[in-house]
Parts: C-alpha cells; sequence; structure tokens
C-alpha cells in the first residue's frame, strides 16, 4: 500500500502529457481534488507537491502500471548494471538490456525515457509552483529558493541519466553529437505542448551547460543538511554530481575543485573513518556494510532515494528481490558476474566480499553470488542510495591522478582510504608510489578499485560511457564489453583465478549503434523534431 500523502500530490495531470509531449492529447483533469494552479496556495500543499516530486524519482510506469522503479527507485541500477559487464543477468527480466536486443518499443528503454522525464516534469511544475507561492506571500523567498533548489538538483540527476543513455558521450566531439532534450519549463498546458514540439534536440554539448547551471543553482542553494536527513537533497549531494558530470566533460581540474569542497586537505589512509567532509560531515562507515542496511541514512550516504515497506518498487522491480539470492527470499534474477568477482586484484581477503556478497540459489534453483547491499528481501525497503562519499573519494583520487603526468600521492592515498577500510591488512595491502609504473597504472587500479566498491549498484554504465573516448587509449573499453551469456550460472565459475566460461556473448563496438538506447518511437513520432538515434 502505497503512502497517499506522496501519490496523490496535486500536481494537475501530467502524467498525461508527461515530460516530453509525445501523448496525443493534453488530459486536463486534475491528478487529485487540486490542480496546479491551486497546490501551491497553502504551505501543506506546498509540502506535498514537493514529496511527490522525489516520489516520481522513486517509482515511474511500466508499461501502463506505475510503481516499477523508474528512474531512480530501483531502474538506474538494474540499467546501468545490466549494461554493463559486472553483474550477470540470470533469466528473462533484463534480457533484452543484457544482450542489447532493444528497439524503439522495448519497454525498458521506453519507460526509463518515459518516466525520467515525468520526473523533470514534476519538478518544472514546483519549481513554477515556487515562484508563485513565494510571491503570493504563502511561503516565504528563502523557502521557495531552497525547495527550488532541490528541484533543480534533481531536474540535473535526471537529465544527465538521459543523456548518458541515449546519446554519445561529450568527450565524442567535444559535445557535438546529438543530446536530449532539455526540459526547464512545465509541460502543463496547450502552448508548453507545442514548445517541446517546436524544439530540436540540442547537442551533448548544449545539455551539459544546463546541467552544469542548474547543479550550480543547487550548490548555492540547498542547506549543509536537509530533513528527513539523505532522502531531501542536500548541498554534498550537489557538488558530487557537479562532480561526476565535469568528469564526463574531461575537465579534471574544475572537477577536483569542486572534490576539495568535500574533503579535508589532511587525511590518513589508515584511518579511512577519520576522512570527514567539511560540507555535510559525511566519512565512511567503519565497514563497507554500513551504507546498505534497510532505509539506511547513514554518515555516508550523501544522498539515497528512499525505499520502504509500504512504498518501493514492488515484487517486479525492488533492488533487493532483483538482486537478492532465492535461497534469503529475493527472486535471485541478477548476480554478481565471475568477470569481475574473479579478478587476483581483488584481493582473497577483502571484507567486501563476505559482507556484502553471499552465495546462494538463484531464479534457476542453482548457485550465484549474490549482492547483500540491499538486505530487506521480504519487504523490499531497501534504499537506493545515488552518491556514497566512497564515490566522491574515488572520483577525486581519480581527478588528481588525471592531472599532470607524474604518479599522484594524494590520488594514492585517497584510492587507499577506500581500498583500506576493506582489505585484510591495510599496513601492508595498501599501494604506494612503487606499486605503479606510471600515471595510466594508477588509473587504471582506480577505475578497478571504482568495479570492485560500487558493484550492484548500477554504475558501471555511466564509467563505460565516459571512459569511450577517454585520451589514454588503454583506458577506454571496447563499447560494450563481453559479458557471460544470458542465464550463464553454477558455483563453479566463480573463484578468484577462475577461467571464465569458454562461450562469452560478444563485445559490441563503440560505433556501433547499439551502444545508445533508441528515442522511443511514440516520441519520434509525435514530435516532428525530435531525430532519431541512428540505426534504430
Amino acid at each position: 500500500m502505497k503512502r497517499i500523502y506522496l501519490k496523490t500530490l496535486a500536481l494537475s495531470a501530467i502524467v498525461a502529457i508527461l515530460m516530453s509531449g509525445c501523448k496525443k492529447e493534453l488530459d486536463l483533469a486534475p491528478y487529485n481534488a487540486f490542480t496546479d494552479e491551486s497546490v501551491f496556495t497553502t504551505p501543506e500543499r506546498v509540502n506535498l507537491a514537493i514529496n511527490g516530486v522525489y516520489d516520481a524519482a522513486q517509482s515511474g510506469f511500466f508499461n501502463g502500471a506505475i510503481d516499477r522503479g523508474y528512474p531512480f527507485g530501483a531502474a538506474n541500477v538494474q540499467q546501468g548494471d545490466c549494461r554493463g559487464e559486472d553483474m550477470v543477468n540470470l533469466q528473462a527480466f533484463f534480457q533484452i538490456t543484457y544482450q542489447a536486443s532493444y528497439n524503439p518499443t522495448t519497454a525498458n528503454n521506453v519507460n526509463y525515457w518515459t518516466s525520467t522525464y515525468r520526473l523533470i516534469n514534476f519538478a518544472n511544475v514546483a519549481i513554477e509552483g515556487l515562484e508563485r507561492a513565494a510571491a503570493s506571500g504563502v511561503i516565504t523567498p528563502a523557502v521557495a529558493t531552497t525547495a527550488q533548489a532541490e528541484m533543480r538538483f534533481l531536474r540535473a540527476l535526471a537529465h544527465h541519466e538521459m543523456v548518458v543513455f541515449f546519446a554519445r558521450p561529450f568527450l565524442d566531439g567535444n559535445g557535438s553529437n546529438l543530446g536530449v532534450p532539455y526540459r526547464d519549463f512545465a509541460v502543463n498546458n496547450a502552448a508548453a505542448v507545442d514548445k517541446v514540439r517546436s524544439d530540436p534536440r540540442p547537442t551533448v554539448a548544449q545539455v551539459y551547460t544546463k546541467l552544469l547551471e542548474d547543479c550550480d543553482f543547487a550548490i548555492a542553494n540547498l542547506p549543509v543538511t536537509n530533513t528527513p536527513a539523505v532522502v531531501r537533497a542536500q548541498r554534498a549531494a550537489a557538488i558530487a554530481l557537479k562532480m561526476k558530470i565535469l568528469m564526463h566533460m574531461g575537465r579534471w581540474q574544475d572537477a577536483k575543485t569542486e572534490g576539495d569542497k568535500l574533503i579535508p586537505a589532511s587525511i590518513n589512509p589508515l584511518t579511512p573513518a577519520s576522512v570527514v567532509s567539511p560540507i555535510g560531515g559525511h566519512a565512511l562507515t567503519a565497514t563497507a556494510l554500513g551504507s546498505f542496511s534497510a532505509n539506511s541514512t547513514s554518515v555516508e550516504n550523501l544522498f539515497t532515494i528512499k525505499n520502504d515497506a509500504l512504498d518501493n518498487p514492488g515484487v517486479n522491480a525492488a533492488l533487493p528481490g532483483m538482486y537478492g539470492a532465492a535461497s534469503l527470499g529475493a527472486r535471485g534474477l541478477v548476480a554478481v558476474s565471475p568477470i569481475v568477482w574473479n579478478r587476483a586484484e581483488w584481493l582473497a581477503g577483502d571484507a567486501r566480499r563476505t559482507t556484502l556478497y553471499v552465495q546462494g540459489a538463484n531464479a534457476n534453483t542453482r548457485q550465484s553470488i549474490f549482492t547483500t547491499k540491499y538486505p530487506d528481501y521480504i519487504q523490499r525497503g531497501s534504499n537506493n542510495p545515488i552518491f556514497r562519499y566512497a564515490e566522491v573519494l574515488l572520483m577525486q583520487a581519480e581527478n588528481e591522478a588525471r592531472i599532470g603526468s607524474a604518479v599522484s600521492q594524494r590520488s594514492i592515498d585517497l584510492l587507499n582510504t577506500v581500498r583500506n577500510r576493506s582489505v585484510p591488512s591495510p599496513a601492508t595491502n595498501q599501494y604506494t608510489a612503487a606499486s605503479f609504473a606510471n600515471q595510466t597504472a594508477l588509473l587504471q587500479a582506480i577505475l578497478l578499485e571504482r568495479r570492485f566498491e560500487f558493484a550492484a549498484e548500477g554504475k558501471r554504465w555511466h564509467d563505460i560511457s565516459r571512459l569511450s573516448n577517454d585520451a589514454i587509449a588503454v583506458l577506454r573499453p571496447v563499447g560494450i564489453p563481453a559479458k557471460l551469456l544470458n542465464g550463464a550460472d553454477g558455483a563453479a565459475i566463480y573463484g578468484i583465478g577462475v577461467a571464465l566460461p569458454a562461450s562469452l556473448q560478444p563485445a559490441i563496438p563503440y560505433s556501433d549503434f547499439r551502444f545508445l538506447w533508441p528515442i522511443p518511437a511514440d516520441e519520434v513520432t509525435q514530435n516532428p523534431v525530435i531525430t532519431q538515434n541512428p540505426g534504430y
């Protein structure tokens, strides 16, 4: 059962217009008893509207049914992982994504687009409504500005997800390829729909300009701490998002400048929990498991999407159900792949192997390695962490390593800070400058550590995308990497140094049209200025 105050938010029937203008006609009936003109007339209704935008980030549409975790309740993790090679899809649930057999009508990419632009439109309606509420004295200008900063953070987060999945990376042609529509106005009347239908796709560079504008507004106006903690946007999360966006642009020095706001000047890699953010007080938890208890709002989480027993993406989408072992009460549909699990660089005594993963029965009644990062297998109440402090530290490690050509000791220290939390003997297992022959070797270690630290968190596709045109050739993925065959399982394929099965799903080159998702067919049909991605 859903919490009514979230699902009956008074944003007028933009559910029918949905963000992209792809519906045939406007439905101007109210979503509930209020219209978007009346919802912003009391402080209580304003708060309902803000909560509703967050809920649109958690729950979206899947073939007409709501509450399937699009875009950020679960789908960003599932789709980001299944486009990469470090998780393996065991049955048909994510097969189209996993095998890159999607087309302009397949459900996963169509509903990702639809629900993400729905979230964007909800945010835009709220931004305009907040402005009216402040002008009429319903709320103070300060309250309105803070809430608008939250909405712009969500708007940037959503647009960045779209440009990564549906457009070529920024570093391919310095952003000259076609991007995705950047909606910064509410689509809630016929004139707005006409505007949508007259705006062609901008370039990737134009999208990134808008992304940075939204991030800057959010950073300037978000509070250091927000209530409820971690599930409402706060300043550190906006800084982390801007770091990530700048890294997709290859602007390492600018990304480092943002990261410096979140990391103290002096750090001790041997005491990871002592490294505390000057903004928000974020730090690594004592163990890697600390960020992942059900409904976690731990000090390590900068921003997380709330799921609980009453409000979650449901049995067909929730992270605990999809990613947990069937022997623990979950469905056992997405397992860790031996491609990452068997790497010798992931030390046998690394605590992440035993605290964040377990061998268990899968949906095929055989054995696989499953994550325990989302432990509420029965009631499906595990939150989805969007930014953890571990990611801030590893992003900054990469930024430091990219600047100049020498092996950076601070980069090594940042890498070790995350790694030392889990390795069996930090004093002897940590990296030193002698561990790396050159800058490239250090970067390879950082990128590999990201795969160990963030497996089953949906970040792999973002890294594959942004690295595909890296200036350092050896860092570039082959495109969509080779994977285990869909459904591959069995305990015998797991183990450090164990050879992978002889048959793998072949890699797909970066030049292949399938590197991008297709624009949904309805969008192209009904928006005459929207150009389809090549090959579809």
